[in-house]
């Protein structure tokens, strides 16, 4: 199972560049239940503030929605655990708080990597890191 980072989902939403391709590739195999994924719930808030901002009010709703409905992809909260984790992720590798965040997450649904273009996650050794274009 990999966890989906939510730059995957806001570059298949605004991207038309090979990495907004090879995002949606990705997405489209979720859909289709050929690869397993995960997500937390700040996924959420990023990738409705990113289409907010590049496009519209109303793109970001509707991309919320279809965030929220997408099938195949399994929708983790942001809990307790996950934020003590996080804690010990930005003291250890001087995580940003979103980014520490998704990779606790990761870290504790057992996802074998984190996809996505942000190479701060790179530090990490809990956890790897697939970059989208590896995955389609």
């Amino acid at each position: 199972m990999l966890y989906l980072d939510a730059n995957v989902f806001i570059y298949a939403a605004i991207n038309q560049d090979a990495i907004g391709d090879q995002a949606r590739s990705l997405l489209r195999r979720v859909q289709q239940g050929k690869t397993h994924a995960v997500s937390s719930l700040l996924t959420f808030d990023e990738l409705v503030w990113a289409i907010k901002r590049y496009r519209s009010f109303e793109d970001a709703i509707n991309a919320g929605k279809a965030f929220l409905l997408m099938p195949g992809l399994r929708l983790i909260d942001v809990n307790e655990d996950i934020i003590a984790l996080a804690l010990e992720l930005m003291e250890k590798h001087r995580l940003d708080p979103r980014d520490a965040i998704h990779a606790s997450s990761a870290i504790l649904e057992d996802a074998e990597a984190i996809v996505s273009s942000d190479e701060h996650f790179d530090k990490l050794k809990e956890i790897p890191r697939r970059d989208i274009v590896e995955t389609s």
